[in-house]
């Protein structure tokens, strides 16, 4: 490194130290800030610090647990990494990330789907793993034809970058064809059997990235994921590269039997998630073999995973459990309410709603979100609205002929259920900016009232 990458590594490790070892506070991000501020090619300069790899997890939804799961992975073998664990998933939180301590073995880092393209011609990793695409954010992200652009464009300039996709993603896969043709090793990953679940009232993607005539399905598993392909020009899934089949899934965890090229490798098995879980964990496990991790590696880290992060956390709090997600676009929630009716408990369920500049201002997603699955269920006793835009979560519910109360804040929720049987259960879904309002609103009660 330059002088003023020297000096702008310096920089950004000293706030990090001023910041996590004296204030005792966040560190993920105004480190990397500070650092790109003299040094905008900083992250090119960091990658030498990496031993052995590095690789870059993005999709829409279920970044942060794969990319969680897969640095957990490698640590069990004994090797040092670099990631940004908390989701701070921009330029700057990457930039962060590769800050801390001194050389590393692996960089295995969360990003942000547009910001892939000022992530990937710097670090240049050995992979790219593409969980999904669904419509979020529209109002910053734009449509999905805009992400889809960026990543391909992201690919193209970094030339020895492997991209490892859900083949069972229509959206995700003309992607991957796009970087194949150009030149990118790809690897698919998917459900290789019919699951016999109802299909979303509202799919992401009804039409082929080709030729845009409508897709036939062998079988969804959820949203527009499954087995799909095209009647007119012979758009479909790829060969999966890593398969799942047996797949079980119900209200304590998924489990499913992984091969790679027809050859069984483990059985998976974990106490969260739904089916959507399957895919974060598919993924995470291919990330952890193509790092040479091994599969008992990936088993090791999902037993001991517990991420305290908002995404499928359990708090008990006077007796009651409480189960805090977060749902962020149509999709999400859709899964969030089939891993709710998994749940034979009775519950009460908690939407908070915000459109800060990090959630996108426009919340009209909500009307995408299939809510009537819940109305008229007996399991189902109360419904809440929380967040900046309550008013227009009741009104949806309304139309999904259910009536909300307002709820200012969990332990206002928590109030309001008050009367119901300890056995119910609150589901809190929350979208972005309101998931670590409600993370910490929990830990506090969970830590002062058990």
């Amino acid at each position: 490194m330059g002088v003023r990458s020297t000096m702008a590594v310096g920089a950004g490790k000293l706030t990090h130290a001023a910041l996590h070892g004296l204030l005792r506070r966040d560190a993920s991000q105004l480190p990397g800030r500070v650092c790109l501020a003299m040094d905008p090619n900083a992250v090119a300069h960091l990658r030498s610090k990496v031993r052995q790899g590095s690789m870059v997890v993005c999709g829409t939804n279920g970044k942060t647990t794969t990319t969680n799961l897969i640095a957990a992975a490698i640590q069990t073998t004994g090797q040092r990494v670099a990631c940004n664990r908390t989701g701070a998933n921009m330029l700057a939180g990457v930039t962060s990330a590769l800050l801390v301590g001194g050389s590393t073995d692996w960089a295995v880092l969360e990003a942000d789907e547009l910001s892939t393209i000022r992530i990937l011609p710097q670090l240049q990793p050995d992979y790219l793993v593409l969980l999904n695409l669904f419509r979020d954010q529209l109002d910053r992200a734009g449509e999905i034809d805009h992400v889809q652009d960026t990543l391909a464009e992201a690919l193209a300039a970094s030339p020895r970058t492997a991209l490892v996709v859900c083949g069972d993603d229509p959206l995700s896969w003309s992607v991957a064809l796009r970087a194949r043709a150009a030149g990118t090793r790809v690897l698919a990953f998917g459900i290789a059997e019919d699951l016999r679940l109802a299909p979303d009232r509202v799919p992401e993607a009804r039409f082929c990235q080709q030729c845009g005539a409508e897709l036939d399905y062998g079988y969804r598993t959820y949203a527009q994921l499954g087995d799909f392909c095209c009647p007119t020009c012979g758009f479909s899934r790829p060969e999966l590269e890593f398969a799942a089949t047996g797949v079980h899934v119900d209200a304590l965890g998924v489990s499913f039997e992984l091969a790679r090229s027809g050859r069984f490798l483990t059985r998976v098995q974990a106490g969260f998630g739904g089916t959507y879980m399957v895919y974060n964990l598919m993924a995470a496990a291919a990330a952890a073999a193509l790092a040479g991790a091994g599969t008992s590696a990936l088993l090791r880290a999902i037993d001991g995973f517990d991420p305290h992060n908002g995404r499928l956390q359990h708090f008990a709090v006077g007796g009651r459990n409480v189960v805090l997600n977060l749902a962020k676009n149509p999709t999400g929630l859709n899964q969030n309410i089939s891993l709710m009716l998994a749940d034979g408990r009775p519950k009460a369920v908690f939407v908070v709603v915000n459109d800060n500049g990090n959630d996108g201002r426009d919340v009209s997603w909500i009307w995408d979100v299939d809510f009537e699955r819940l109305a008229g269920r007996a399991d189902v006793v109360e419904m809440l609205a929380g967040g900046l835009r309550a008013n227009d979560v009741q009104v949806r519910l309304k139309y999904a002929e259910m009536r909300a109360s307002i709820a200012t804040s969990v332990a206002d929720a928590l109030v309001q259920v008050a009367k119901l049987p300890t056995e119910c259960v609150l589901y809190v879904l929350a979208n972005y900016s309101a998931l670590a309002p409600a993370r910490a609103e929990l830990e506090e009660m969970e830590r002062r009232h058990g």
